[in-house]
């Protein structure tokens, strides 16, 4: 191996496995979540929607499930 190497003359390229990577949508996200988010955002240095993604994948990784408990009451 050679002790330096010339990487002036490479030509850039796009990275091809970016697109899988991460795919762009859009939510509707209530100010509440959003506000604690960027709080945390800010203790850690970690950009709030990379801690959105973080608690997701953690969500999806976990299998965790949203326990919805309906009321078939009405209330008055």
């Amino acid at each position: 191996m050679k002790e330096e190497y010339d990487l002036s003359k490479m030509k850039a390229r796009p990275n091809p496995y970016a697109k899988r990577l991460k795919k762009q949508v859009t939510l509707r996200i209530g100010q509440d979540v959003i506000d604690y988010f960027k709080g945390l955002s800010e203790k850690t240095g970690v950009p709030y929607q990379s801690l959105i993604n973080l608690y997701l994948r953690d969500c999806a990784t976990s299998h965790r499930e949203l326990n919805l408990n309906w009321s078939t009451k009405a209330t008055a």
